[in-house]
C-alpha cells in the first residue's frame, strides 16, 4: 500500500503568513501537521512509498523539509502549476500522480492540512477489514458547518449517499480529506475524462459511492482543517489546551504571557501582553498588546495593539507609521 499526502493547495487565506511557506509548515506546538502525519505513516509497516503532491512554488522546499528530516518514506511529486489559478484540481492532482508514479497498489489519500484525533493505522485497519474504498467521517455538529464539505449518509458502515457541499445538508456528519482506495478503485481517469468535478476529491467519492460500496470510519475526539487564520489558531489552542510555549532562546521581558502563546526562537518580545497568538522565529515585539494574531518571522512591531492580526515575514508596523 502507498500512500499520498495532499500539499498542493496555496492558502491564499492565510496570506501573507503562507505566501511563501507551505501552510503545512506551519508550527502546531513544537512540531507541524504534516510531520505528525509523516511521522504515522513512517512507523506503518503496511505503507510502503508516501508520495508527497505538491506544486512547482514549493516542491523545493518540501525537499529540503525531508532532507533534514529522520523521515525515510516521503517523495515529492510534483504538479506543474506555480500559481493557484492554474491547479489542476485535487483529484486532477491525483490522477496524474497516479500516471506519473504508475501506482498499481492499494492507496490512502490523505491531507497534509489536516490535524486528525485517532491513528492513521487505525484507519487503515478499519479500510483492510472491509476491502472497499473509505473514507474518514466526523461530526462537525453544525449544519452551517456542514453545508461545506461532503455530508456523508450511512446504514453501519456502509455510505448509502453523499452529497458534496449541500445547501441544505440533512446531518452533520462529513467526509473529511482521509480516503482509502484498493488498486481497483483508483478510477480517476475515468471520472475525469467523463466531464467530472476535478476540484474537491468529495465530488469523486460522491460519483463513486454511486458505482461500488463505500465504507465510512466515524472518529470523534478533534478534527481541524487548517485553512483559515482562525482555524489555525483554533488548532494551536487545541493542541496547547491554555499553555503556552517559550523558546529556550527566545527573549521576553516585562510580559504578560496569557493562553495558548507560541513565541518561537530567536523572537524578542518586551513590555507587551500576548493571548491567543503566535509570535515567529527572530520577531521584534515591543510595548504592545496583541491578541488572536500572528506575527511572522523577522518582523518588528512596535507601540501598536492588534487583534486578529496577521502580520507578514520582515514587516516594520509601529504607532504612526
Amino acid at each position: 500500500m502507498h500512500a499520498v499526502v495532499l500539499a498542493g493547495g496555496y492558502a491564499t487565506r492565510l496570506w501573507p503568513i503562507t505566501k511563501h511557506r507551505p501552510k503545512m509548515f506551519l508550527p502546531v506546538g513544537e512540531t507541524t501537521v504534516v510531520d505528525r502525519i509523516f511521522r504515522e505513516l513512517e512507523s506503518d509497516d503496511r505503507i510502503g512509498d508516501v508520495y508527497v503532491s505538491t506544486n512547482e512554488r514549493f516542491a523545493d522546499e518540501f525537499r529540503e523539509h525531508l532532507a533534514e528530516s529522520e523521515f525515510e518514506k516521503p517523495v515529492v511529486s510534483v504538479e506543474e502549476t506555480t500559481e493557484e489559478d492554474e491547479k489542476f484540481g485535487v483529484v486532477g492532482a491525483l490522477g496524474q500522480l497516479v500516471d506519473r508514479e504508475g501506482i498499481d497498489d492499494d492507496l490512502l489519500v490523505v491531507a497534509g492540512d489536516n490535524l486528525v484525533d485517532f491513528d492513521l493505522s487505525e484507519f487503515v485497519d478499519f479500510f483492510e477489514a472491509k476491502g472497499a474504498p473509505s473514507l474518514a467521517a466526523y461530526d462537525v455538529g453544525s449544519r452551517e458547518k456542514a453545508s461545506s464539505y461532503g455530508l456523508v449518509e450511512l446504514d453501519g458502515d456502509r455510505v448509502v449517499d453523499f452529497q458534496e457541499k449541500p445547501d441544505d445538508p440533512k446531518s452533520t456528519l462529513v467526509s473529511i480529506a482521509c480516503y482509502a482506495f484498493p488498486r481497483d478503485q483508483l478510477r480517476f481517469e475515468e471520472y475525469l475524462e467523463s466531464g467530472n468535478n476535478p476540484d474537491e476529491p468529495g465530488w469523486y467519492l460522491q460519483w463513486l459511492q454511486e458505482r461500488t460500496e463505500v465504507d465510512a470510519f466515524v472518529f470523534d475526539g478533534a478534527w481541524f482543517d487548517i485553512g483559515t487564520p482562525e482555524s489555525y489558531l483554533e488548532t494551536v489552542a487545541w493542541y496547547l489546551e491554555g499553555d503556552s510555549i517559550v523558546a529556550d532562546d527566545a527573549t521576553v521581558v516585562d510580559t504578560a504571557i496569557g493562553e495558548n502563546v507560541h513565541v518561537m526562537s530567536g523572537a524578542h518580545v518586551e513590555d507587551t501582553t500576548l493571548d491567543r497568538s503566535l509570535v515567529f522565529p527572530n520577531a521584534h515585539v515591543e510595548d504592545c498588546e496583541i491578541h488572536d494574531s500572528i506575527i511572522d518571522e523577522e518582523t518588528h512591531v512596535e507601540d501598536i495593539d492588534l487583534a486578529g492580526a496577521l502580520v507578514g515575514a520582515h514587516t516594520r508596523l509601529t504607532n504612526g507609521e
